[in-house]
Order: C-alpha cells, then sequence, then structure tokens
C-alpha cells in the first residue's frame, strides 16, 4: 500500500507547476519554507477544529499544499540545477517538524488518546529515520514499506475531508482518529521493514 507509485501522474500536475516557480525564480528552499508554513497552520487548524468543524476542512486543504510543496522542491532543485546538500538537509528538517506538526496536533485535539497519538508519532519518525539510515550506510535513500510519508499525508488528507462531511463517532473515535490509529500501526510495521531491508543489505 503504497501511493508513491501515483507519482507519474503526479508529476503531470508537480512538472509544469516547477516550470513556472522556476520561471519566476523561486527557489527550492523558498518552496521548503512554505511547505513547514502550510503544515503549521494545518496543525493549528487540525487543533482548533474541535470549535469549529470547518477548520478541519481547512486543515485537509493545508495539507494538500504542503504535500504538493514538498514534491515540489525538489523538482525545482533538479530542473533548475540548485540542489545542494544544504537543501537536502533542509528538506529534510522540514518534513520532520510538519510530520510533528500534523499529527500531534490531531491527537493534541482529542481525537484519539494521547498514547495512540505518541505511538504514532513515534513511528513516523523512526520510520523516516531509518530511511536516512540507509542512505548514511550508502544503501541510497529507501522509502520502501507500506505507510511511507505520502502514504501519511494521503491518510490525513482523506480522513479530514471524510471527518468533516461525517464528524460523528465510530467505535469510539472519529475517522480522523482512526486515521491515527492507522499510521500508527502501519508505521511501526513499516519501520520493521525497513530495518530488516537495511539489515540484510549490511556485511
Amino acid at each position: 500500500m503504497t501511493f508513491n507509485t501515483l507519482r507519474p501522474f503526479a508529476s503531470k500536475v508537480i512538472e509544469p507547476l516547477a516550470d513556472f516557480l522556476i520561471r519566476c525564480d523561486v527557489s527550492p528552499d523558498t518552496v521548503s519554507i512554505a511547505s513547514l508554513i502550510c503544515a503549521f497552520f494545518a496543525g493549528l487548524s487540525f487543533y482548533y477544529s474541535p470549535a469549529a468543524r470547518e477548520l478541519v476542512l481547512l486543515a485537509g486543504i493545508l495539507v494538500v499544499f504542503n504535500s504538493i510543496l514538498d514534491a515540489l522542491d525538489g523538482v525545482i532543485a533538479r530542473k533548475s540545477n540548485r540542489a545542494t546538500l544544504r537543501g537536502d538537509f533542509l528538506d529534510h528538517v522540514i518534513d520532520r517538524y510538519s510530520d510533528v506538526f500534523i499529527i500531534c496536533s490531531i491527537f493534541f485535539a482529542g481525537y484519539v488518546h494521547w498514547q495512540i497519538g505518541v505511538a504514532a508519532i513515534v513511528g513516523v519518525l523512526l520510520t523516516s529515520y531509518l530511511g536516512t539510515q540507509a542512505q548514511a550506510l550508502n544503501l541510497g535513500r529507501y522509502y520502501g514499506g507500506i505507510m511511507g510519508r505520502a502514504d501519511r499525508l494521503v491518510v490525513v488528507t482523506l480522513a479530514a475531508f471524510v471527518n468533516f462531511v461525517y464528524p460523528a463517532s465510530i467505535a469510539g473515535f472519529s475517522i480522523l482518529g482512526w486515521a491515527v490509529v492507522l499510521i500508527a500501526v502501519t508505521s511501526h510495521i513499516t519501520a520493521v521493514q525497513r530495518i530488516f531491508y537495511i539489515w540484510n543489505r549490511l556485511d
């Protein structure tokens, strides 16, 4: 279950948009920072959404923008020959902060028990760490597993939109709460998958 297989379809939107931003002389780092801003305000919207239902819809839209901008920065860097180690480092740091803003705000808002939320964010961060650790061990950046970052963002976005339409609880949690439960379980499964992948390729 990986939405990375949808990248060829997404590129039909990303590539022309990247070309436009390059013509406007927008730097990849600027796009990365814009993605962080979207994640921050998505987090605020999720946090306050129990008191204002419309905010959960706004949060979902902001997560979409975060996803698009996160994909754009790398494409812009590659197509404009502006890829740098600093840019790659900044992109990874911003992605982790974005994950924290989005996931933590949902369980801080009470959509799911904090214990489940902590399990989810730990799984998310561990999964991301293992992906970059593979790169550090000269195995290449590894995106495998059933719940990568692209998958998480799609799950959160869809859950936010469905939660706006149907805010009622199902077996104790709203759709958004169940999305965090799903992320908590599948992120740790993904971490185990990545551990085995890395371990089996080390001497």
